[in-house]
C-alpha cells in the first residue's frame, strides 16, 4: 500500500499541480454536530430518492418534497396520519414511489430516537472517523433504506467526515491491495477503514480529503 503522499502525488499530477488539486477538495462541515434533525432528515430522503433517479428530477421536485413533508420536522413526519400519507402517493409534487416515500416517517422516528443519545447532531456528527464504517453499519441496521452508497453520500452531503467507495476509490483500493473487489462484506470494510486510518495518521487529513484524493488518483 502506497503511502497518503505517493498517491496525493499521482493525483496532482493528473490534476494541474498541488495547489490545482487543493482547490478541488472538500473538506467536512466543522459544525455538523449542531445540524438540526430537519437537516439530517432532508439530507437522508434526498439521498434516497437520488438513488436509481436522475438527480436533477428530484433538485426539480425538491421545493414540493419540502412542502408535503412539513419541511422535513421528525415529529409531524414521523407520525403522519394514514390519510395523510395517501394523499401525498398521489401528489404530483413529489416522485410518487411509495417505498421511498416510507422512508421519510421511518427515519423521522429513527432520528427522533437519537434524542436518547444526544440527538442526531451529536451521534451522526460527532461518531470518530476512526470507526466511520461502525457508523455506516448503524444507519444500514436502524435508518431505512441507508446502507450501502445511500448512507455513504448522506454523511457527505450533511457535512460530516465521510469517505465514499465510488468507483474511482475502489478503484484505486484495489490498487494498493486493501481489497480485492468492491467491499460490501464486513472483513473488507475493516481493511478499508484501516486503509484510511493509515492515511490519516499520515497526513492528518479528513476521510473527506482523503477520500477526493483517492478518487482523482485514477
Amino acid at each position: 500500500m502506497r503511502s497518503f503522499d505517493e498517491i496525493y502525488a499521482i493525483s496532482a499530477d493528473r490534476h494541474g499541480g498541488p495547489e490545482a488539486l487543493e482547490d478541488k477538495l472538500s473538506k467536512p462541515d466543522p459544525k455538523v454536530s449542531g445540524l438540526p434533525e430537519d437537516r439530517w432528515l432532508a439530507t437522508m430522503t434526498k439521498c434516497i430518492f437520488q438513488a436509481g433517479f436522475n438527480w436533477k428530477v428530484i433538485e426539480a421536485k425538491w421545493d414540493g418534497f419540502e412542502e408535503v413533508f412539513h419541511g422535513f420536522d421528525p415529529g409531524p413526519c414521523a407520525f403522519m396520519p394514514e390519510d395523510e400519507f395517501d394523499r401525498i402517493l398521489s401528489d404530483t409534487r413529489v416522485v410518487r414511489n411509495g417505498a421511498k416515500l416510507a422512508t421519510v416517517r421511518q427515519n423521522a422516528a429513527f432520528l427522533m430516537e437519537l434524542r436518547d443519545q444526544g440527538g442526531a447532531g451529536q451521534v451522526l456528527g460527532g461518531w470518530p472517523s476512526s470507526d466511520y464504517i461502525g457508523l455506516l453499519d448503524m444507519l444500514k441496521k436502524r435508518g431505512s433504506r441507508l446502507g450501502g452508497n445511500t448512507g455513504q453520500y448522506a454523511m457527505r452531503f450533511a457535512g460530516r467526515d465521510s469517505f465514499i467507495l465510488s468507483q474511482d476509490v475502489t478503484a484505486r483500493l484495489i490498487a494498493e491491495g486493501v481489497i480485492d473487489k468492491p467491499a460490501t462484506s464486513k472483513t473488507a470494510l475493516k481493511s478499508v477503514q484501516s486503509a484510511f486510518n493509515t492515511w490519516m495518521g499520515q497526513s492528518g487529513r479528513s476521510l473527506t480529503e482523503i477520500s477526493r484524493v483517492l478518487a482523482m488518483s485514477c
